[in-house]
């Protein structure tokens, strides 16, 4: 009785908040129905498989069932988008991961491809089969590739204790395994509009204990960054970009099982120009400068490797885990342009290298308890290179010649984070579960040590069959993000063109805060599951992040005070050949007196800033996501979907006190299996991205830590050919 209590449980767990329109809960690899052809996605993405062990397939599963285990989701809100959800999206697995986690509800997209859940300017947390993944300096929505996934839980909410550090949501994503997938793979090619060019190849297999799952991509096209300009072709925006993963895992015996996986990525990109600006220094006997012919670039890259062992001693779960990423950007200025619109011209160099280690434990006690413990460390080594050209000044700021002088700015930043938890899993009768938990945190930067005790408290009660109830209160402790501090010392810059005119706090510090979150999921009928979900969260030290540099890189300052609020409803249907699914959210996020990094701010905003509470640059009020897909009888899929936001703030009679206008992009596709080719089975694929071609702005250059001006994609039309082998 006790297990089908927690199996319903589990079940009402995965509709607290709803998932996209195909989206299931799967801690295995089962894969799902195909509701045109018949047979399951799996079946229709491959040939016939070899035969393998079976004992080793029900070994792997239930491993992969043990690692789910270790993480509970009691409290907090979940929306799970599946294998079969992303390959019904316009670009299927060609979409990049932060358009993927769009579809979830409270996501806001921003320029430069970064995202905001719930009010926060990132804050992420990406857990790859269980294991923690530092964020690289880009971020990851550059770095990771769709195909990969075989499901993305994104959590939010009162999270449970073992959730410390990134905490604005989890993206949990568990990979493709070749255990479950049989042997063989598949080779692709993706193009269409704006240069695009897009080969991919995946393989996967098992040899009796032995699984690997392996893909790799190459992508080049002519936007790489948003256009500065509604313009539809932008001017200087070609990227390269190469991604790689695989994981590779052996079973030592029926309860123990070691496993290896390892990232890649290398993109480079030209900075977008804006032409017709005017130049505003002289440099030697120059005075004018097309800005359209600016050849500014940047480089960013990504490898990560984690060495895992998971397993079971007596009636314990556990999985223990050692890492490492390591990240650098490198952006190479246009030194002769730079200065004369910008009066700097960096040559910038960040690297930041992340050793980890974290272990998660597991034991049920009697038939109602589970508790759950485990620690995580982090030592980071973040450095900066800053070789900078610049005109000297007088006292009035004028420019007093022409020929630049160089100054050269280096920094090291050493971080050590460690954490610990510990929380309990009851279920109290056939309804009721409660997670409560103690977690400690500790962060060690700058010669000065940051702690916290966070208490944790979740529960769900299902009222009904149909009806579940969850509501959760976590205190979080928040350290800076490390790759993104820069110590740099800006007194070697006074007199100069890049002077600031604020000195301030350089030390970014650990945000604090408090977070209430409730929600309401109801079935109706068998295809329907709508949700409500509503959450507080009041902040001491609240992190905002702001582009003050030429570098298309995010820097850390502290606002004192904070308070972010929000509601969010999603809806779900699912039935025989239709699938669709609907999100919209509220959110508001303010901010008063900026305590840290004040030189990157003008005289007069720090003045108001210090009495009122402003909105985030990245504040959007309202949110939306939606989608359908049906799928024909003649293996043919047709779908839509699309994204609506307000606008993100942009400057004001006050700061940030205006916002850019709403905007909606609308996406079309049409899919089909080909049964008989030449070539045998081949999947076809044509999106049309933005297909009414509405020009829209994601930012204008104003607000505070705004860069520049960025406007979303022009239509563009792209055809994905796919063979499985």
């Amino acid at each position: 009785m006790i297990q089908k209590t927690r199996l319903a449980l589990s079940l009402a767990l995965a509709f607290a908040v709803p998932g996209a329109f195909a989206a299931t809960v799967t801690p295995t690899a089962t894969p799902s129905a195909d509701s045109a052809s018949g047979k399951t996605s799996s079946e229709s993405a491959r040939t016939p498989q070899k035969a393998v062990d079976l004992e080793a397939v029900t070994v792997s599963a239930t491993l992969d069932q043990a690692r789910n285990a270790l993480s509970p989701d009691t409290g907090s809100s979940q929306y799970v988008i599946g294998q079969q959800s992303i390959e019904q999206l316009p670009l299927g697995a060609s979409t990049p991961v932060n358009q993927v986690l769009l579809q979830a509800p409270g996501v806001v997209q921003d320029s430069y491809g970064g995202l905001h859940v719930r009010g926060d300017h990132g804050n992420l947390q990406y857990r790859i089969n269980g294991v923690i993944i530092p964020e690289s300096i880009s971020g990851f929505g550059q770095t990771l590739d769709a195909r990969t996934i075989n499901s993305v839980k994104l959590l939010d909410g009162a999270l449970p204790a073992q959730y410390g550090e990134r905490t604005a949501a989890v993206v949990d994503i568990t990979t493709k395994s070749g255990h479950a997938l049989g042997n063989g793979g598949s080779v692709g090619v993706t193009g269409g509009s704006f240069g695009t060019l897009n080969p991919n190849a995946s393989v996967w297999g098992n040899s009796g204990r032995w699984s690997v799952y392996g893909t790799a991509n190459f992508l080049q096209d002519n936007v790489g960054i948003q256009n500065p300009t509604p313009s539809r072709n932008p001017i200087h925006d070609h990227t390269n970009q190469l991604k790689g993963f695989a994981d590779l895992s052996y079973l030592v015996n029926s309860h123990t099982r070691v496993s290896i996986m390892l990232g890649i990525s290398n993109n480079r990109f030209q900075i977008p120009n804006n032409p017709g600006q005017t130049p505003i220094y002289g440099y030697l006997n120059r005075v004018q400068f097309n800005s359209a012919q600016l050849d500014e670039k940047q480089g960013e890259h990504t490898r990560f490797g984690v060495l895992s062992l998971q397993g079971k001693l007596g009636r314990t779960d556990y999985q223990i885990s050692l890492g490492q990423r390591y990240s650098s950007l490198n952006y190479t200025p246009d030194r002769i342009g730079d200065l004369m619109f910008n009066g700097v011209a960096s040559y910038i160099s960040r690297s930041n290298r992340a050793s980890t280690v974290q272990a998660d434990f597991s034991t049920p006690l009697g038939d109602v308890n589970t508790l759950r413990y485990g620690l995580y460390g982090n030592f980071e080594r973040a450095l900066g290179n800053n070789n900078a050209y610049v005109f000297p000044v007088d006292a009035g700021g004028q420019q007093t010649s022409t020929s630049p002088i160089n100054i050269l700015d280096a920094n090291r930043v050493i971080a050590r984070t460690w954490a610990a938890y510990v929380q309990d899993e009851w279920s109290i009768g056939d309804k009721l579960t409660v997670n409560y938990g103690l977690r400690a945190d500790m962060y060690k930067a700058f010669h000065h040590t940051e702690r916290q005790l966070s208490p944790r408290l979740g529960m769900v009660y299902q009222a009904t069959d149909d009806t579940v109830l969850h509501a959760g209160y976590a205190r979080y402790f928040t350290p800076p993000s490390t790759e993104l501090i820069s110590a740099s010392n800006i007194a070697k810059f006074n007199g100069t063109t890049n002077q600031v005119q604020n000195n301030g706090n350089n030390t970014p510090l650990s945000e604090r805060s408090d977070y209430y979150d409730a929600g309401i999921s109801q079935n109706i009928g068998s295809a329907w599951t709508v949700g409500l979900d509503a959450y507080y969260k009041r902040v001491h030290r609240l992190q905002d992040q702001g582009q003050f540099g030429t570098a298309l890189v995010y820097s850390t300052f502290n606002y004192a005070d904070g308070r972010i609020h929000g509601v969010e409803f999603t809806a779900n249907y699912a039935q025989g050949p239709l699938n669709a699914y609907f999100n919209t959210a509220y959110s508001r996020a303010m901010g008063r007196r900026v305590i840290t990094s004040q030189y990157n701010f003008s005289p007069a905003d720090l003045a108001y800033i210090a009495d009122h509470y402003i909105h985030l640059d990245h504040d959007q009020k309202l949110t939306s996501s939606g989608g359908i897909s049906y799928a024909l009888r003649d293996g043919t899929r047709v779908g839509a979907d699309y994204i609506f936001g307000s606008g993100l703030r942009k400057q004001g009679q006050v700061p940030n006190g205006a916002s850019l206008p709403a905007y909606f992009q609308l996406n079309l596709s049409l899919a089909h299996e080909f049964q008989r080719t030449p070539i045998g089975k081949l999947h076809a694929r044509l999106a049309l991205v933005n297909a009414l071609d509405r020009v829209y702005e994601l930012r204008d250059g104003t607000g505070i830590g705004v860069g520049a001006p960025q406007y979303g994609p022009r239509r563009g039309v792209y055809l994905t050919l796919e063979k499985p082998f």
